[in-house]
C-alpha cells in the first residue's frame, strides 16, 4: 500500500499508512521503511527520505540492498549532490551490502542530474571494473550526463559502443542525443539523427517530436516544424504546451508576432493551460513587434490567473518597453520585479543598455529628465531629483546616455553577470549612435575588458584594419552561427551598423556577405522567372544598405555573364501598409535615401509603400552604365595609425558608477 501510494505521488497518505502500521505493531520492518523512503524519493523530497532512512537505523532496522538503492535514487531525484550519494554508497559497502547494477545506475543518475559528466564516466568505469553488467538504462543515463556536459562527440561514441554490448539504442537514447545536439546548436546533426532513428524502425516519442519542432522553429523552417506537428498528431500524440512554447518562441524571435499570437489563441482554444514559459514567449513576441500594450495586457492576464512571474517574464516586459523607447515604464517594471524579490538577469540589463544606446540621438531620455522613483536597495539606481540630473547634463551634455549605458554595464558585472553576445550587440548598437569615433571608443573599451576577441574584431574592422583581423572574425562568425537565429542576426546587424555609421563601408559589406553565407537572414535574395527580390526587413539600417550593394553587384555580374534580368526587380523594406514589422520607418527612409544617393532607378511601389520596384530593362541599362560600377564599389575610411581610438579627448568622459551617475557628486 505504501509503495502504491508513493508511485501515485500520494506521499502524505503513504506516511499516514506507515504510522498506522507501526501503531498496529507490524510496520517496524525494513520493507515498510524502504517503501516510505521510495515514496518520498519518487516525489523529489529527498530531505524527508533521508530522515526516514536515519530513523530506520535508529529503530534497529538494518537497511538492505533495496533500501540503499532507493535512498541513492532519492538523492538523484531530489537534487542532492554527488558527495552525499557517495557517502551512502561507502556506508552500504562498510555494512557488507554489495552494490548491484541498480546501485550504479542510480549513482550515474545523480551525476546526470548534476551535469557531472566526468564523474559519471568514473562511476561507469568502476561499474565495468567490478564486472557488473550494464543495461539500456545504464547507457541512457550515462549518455544523458555526457550530453548535459555538452560532450556530444563522446556521447556519440558511447552510443556506438552499445552495439558491442548487444544493447540496442531505444527512443530515449535517440531523444537524449537529439536534444543534446539541439542545445549546442548542432541542428543538422540532430535532424540527421532523428531520421536515423526512424530508419531504424524506432517510433519517435513526444520528447523526440517536440525537440525536432523546437529545432526547426529555431532555424526558421516553420513549414517543417508544422509538418512535424502533423506527424506527431498522426502518431496519436497531440501537440502539448512544450510544442506550442517552442513555436510561439521561435515565431516571436523571427518577428512573426501575429503568427505567435494566433498560436497562443489556438493553444488556449484547445484547452491547454499556458505556463510561465508560454507567457514569457508571447510577451517576448509582442516585444519584438514593438507592441508594448499587447504585452502589458498579456502580463495582466497572467497575474489575474494567480501565477507568479519569474525573471524571464519580467525581462521580456522590460525589453518590450525598452524597444518602444519607454524607458520610464521599463524602470517601473524593473522596480516591481525587484520588490518581488526577483534579481534582474543578463537579459534585463541587455535591454537597458540597448535602450540607452538607442536614446543616444536627440534629447536626454524622459527617464533621466523626470524620474523621481527611489532606488530599490542593491538594485539599479535611478535619479532621486531633477537637480542631480541637471548637474549630470551640465557636466556631460550629450553624452548622458553613453554614461548610462556604461553604468548599467558596470552594475551588471557587480551582480556577477557575465556579458554575452547580446550584451556586446547592444554596446555596438550604442556605438552606431555615437556622434564621434572617440565617443564610441568609450563603449568599445568596456567590451575589451570582458572579451578581447569580440573587441579585437570590432575595433579592428572599425579602424580599417580588416586584413589583420579577418581570420579572427571568420572564427567568431562561425561560433555565432551556432547560436539561435535572433542572437546571430542581432550581432551582425549591430556590427554592420557601427561600421557603416563610421564610414567602414567595405568592411560592412564583407560582414553582410559573411552573414549571408551563414544563412543569418532567411532567404534575403528571392528569385523567380518573373521577379528578383531583395528582402531587407529583418536587417538593420547599415546591414540593409551594405546588402543593397552586394545584391546590385550580383545582378551586374549576371549581366556580364550574358544572362538577362526578369521583368520586375524589387526591394522589400518591410514598412508597408501590411507590414508585420513594427516601429518607425527608419529603415525605409534610409534605403530610399541611399538609392537616391547612388542614382538607382527604383521607386516606391504603387500598391505597397514598403517595396521599391523597377522594371528589369531599366535596371539593366543603369547597371551597364560604366559610371555605375564606381558607385557600387564600397570603400573604407583609413584612419591614421596614431588616431586616438582608446579615450575620449573633448569633452573628457570618465566612466562613472551608476550611483555616481545619478547622485551627481562626481565630475562629468
Amino acid at each position: 500500500m505504501i509503495s502504491t501510494l508513493g508511485r501515485l505521488g500520494k506521499v502524505e497518505i503513504a506516511q499516514e499508512v506507515f504510522l498506522r502500521s507501526q501503531k498496529a505493531g507490524f510496520g517496524n520492518n525494513v520493507y515498510a521503511y524502504s517503501a516510505l523512503v521510495s515514496a518520498y524519493g519518487r516525489s523529489g523530497r529527498c530531505s524527508e527520505a533521508l530522515k526516514v532512512f536515519q530513523s530506520m537505523k535508529k529503530a534497529g532496522c538494518k537497511p538492505n540492498l533495496i533500501t540503499y538503492n532507493t535512498i541513492i535514487d532519492a538523492c538523484g531525484k531530489g537534487g542532492v549532490d554527488l558527495k552525499k550519494a557517495l557517502e551512502i554508497f561507502d556506508e552500504m559497502q562498510r555494512e557488507g551490502v554489495e552494490p548491484d547494477r541498480i546501485t550504479f545506475n542510480s549513482l550515474i543518475a545523480v551525476c546526470s542530474r548534476g551535469s557531472l559528466w566526468e564523474e559519471s564516466q568514473r562511476v561507469f568505469s568502476e561499474m565495468q571494473r567490478r564486472g557488473i553488467e550494464q543495461d539500456i538504462f545504464t547507457y541512457n543515463t550515462l549518455i544523458d550526463a555526457v550530453c548535459k556536459g555538452g560532450q556530444m562527440d563522446l556521447a556519440a561514441n558511447i552510443m556506438m559502443s552499445m552495439q558491442h554490448k548487444s544493447i540496442t539504442p531505444n527512443v530515449v537514447t535517440y531523444s537524449t542525443m537529439i536534444d543534446g545536439y539541439g542545445k549546442l546548436g548542432r541542428f543538422e546533426e540532430a535532424i540527421s539523427l532523428y531520421h536515423q532513428m526512424k530508419d531504424a524502425g524506432i517510433r519517435p516519442d513526444r520528447v523526440s517530436y517536440n525537440t525536432l519542432v523546437d529545432i526547426y522553429a529555431k532555424l526558421g523552417r516553420f513549414e517543417e516544424a508544422l509538418s512535424t506537428c502533423k506527424d506527431m498528431e498522426r502518431a496519436g500524440l497531440k501537440a502539448d504546451v512544450v510544442t506550442y512554447n517552442a513555436l510561439i518562441d521561435a515565431y516571436g524571435k523571427q518577428g512573426k508576432h501575429e503568427d505567435a499570437a494566433s498560436l497562443f489563441a489556438k493553444m488556449k482554444g484547445e484547452g491547454l493551460v499556458p505556463n510561465v514559459l508560454t507567457y514569457s514567449a508571447i510577451i517576448n513576441a509582442y516585444s519584438k513587434g514593438g507592441m508594448h500594450r499587447e504585452a502589458k495586457q498579456v502580463f495582466e492576464e497572467f497575474k489575474s490567473l494567480g501565477l507568479k512571474p519569474d525573471v524571464v517574464l519580467y525581462s521580456a516586459l522590460v525589453d518590450s518597453y525598452c524597444k518602444c523607447g519607454l524607458v520610464d515604464d521599463a524602470v517601473e517594471m524593473l522596480q516591481e520585479m525587484m520588490q518581488a524579490g526577483i534579481q534582474p538577469n543578463i537579459v534585463t540589463y541587455n535591454s537597458l543598455i540597448d535602450a540607452y544606446g538607442r536614446n543616444n540621438q536627440g534629447d536626454t531620455p524622459e527617464f533621466l529628465r523626470e524620474s523621481t522613483i527611489n532606488p530599490v536597495k542593491d538594485g539599479p539606481l535611478v535619479p532621486e531629483s531633477m537637480n542631480k540630473v541637471q548637474h549630470l547634463q551640465d557636466n556631460s551634455g550629450d553624452h548622458v546616455n553613453i554614461l548610462a549605458a556604461v553604468s548599467v554595464f558596470h552594475e551588471m558585472q557587480q551582480f556577477g553577470l557575465k556579458p554575452n553576445v547580446v550584451t556586446f550587440s547592444a554596446i555596438l548598437n550604442a556605438c552606431s549612435r555615437c556622434a564621434s569615433l572617440q565617443e564610441a571608443s568609450v563603449l568599445l573599451e568596456e567590451m575589451r575588458l570582458f572579451d578581447s576577441r569580440v573587441y579585437g574584431v570590432a575595433h579592428g574592422l572599425l579602424m580599417g584594419s580588416r586584413q589583420h583581423v579577418w581570420g579572427e572574425a571568420e572564427g567568431l562568425f562561425d561560433e555565432i552561427a551556432r547560436m539561435d537565429y535572433a542572437t546571430g542576426a542581432a550581432f551582425y546587424n549591430a556590427l554592420t551598423d557601427v561600421l557603416w555609421h563610421f564610414g567602414q563601408r567595405e568592411g560592412a559589406q564583407k560582414v553582410v556577405v559573411a552573414a549571408q553565407r551563414r544563412q543569418v537572414w532567411d532567404n534575403p535574395f528571392w528569385l523567380s522567372e518573373q521577379q528578383f527580390s531583395l528582402d531587407l526587413h529583418l536587417m538593420s539600417v547599415g546591414a540593409a544598405q551594405a546588402m543593397i550593394h552586394v545584391w546590385l553587384l550580383d545582378l551586374r555580374a549576371l549581366l556580364w555573364e550574358g544572362r538577362d534580368l526578369p521583368h520586375v526587380l524589387s526591394i522589400l523594406t518591410g514598412w508597408g501598409k501590411h507590414s508585420k514589422v513594427a516601429g518607425d520607418s527608419t529603415l525605409k527612409r534610409a534605403v530610399e535615401s541611399h538609392m537616391l544617393e547612388i542614382g538607382a532607378p527604383f521607386h516606391v511601389g504603387k500598391y505597397n509603400e514598403g517595396r521599391l520596384v523597377c522594371a528589369g530593362h531599366v535596371v539593366r541599362a543603369w547597371l551597364q552604365d560604366p559610371r555605375t560600377l564606381d558607385l557600387l564599389i564600397l570603400r573604407d575610411i583609413v584612419f591614421p595609425s596614431d588616431f586616438p581610438s582608446q579615450r575620449v579627448r573633448q569633452p573628457e568622459i570618465r566612466v562613472l558608477s551608476f550611483k555616481e551617475l545619478h547622485m551627481g557628486d562626481s565630475p562629468g
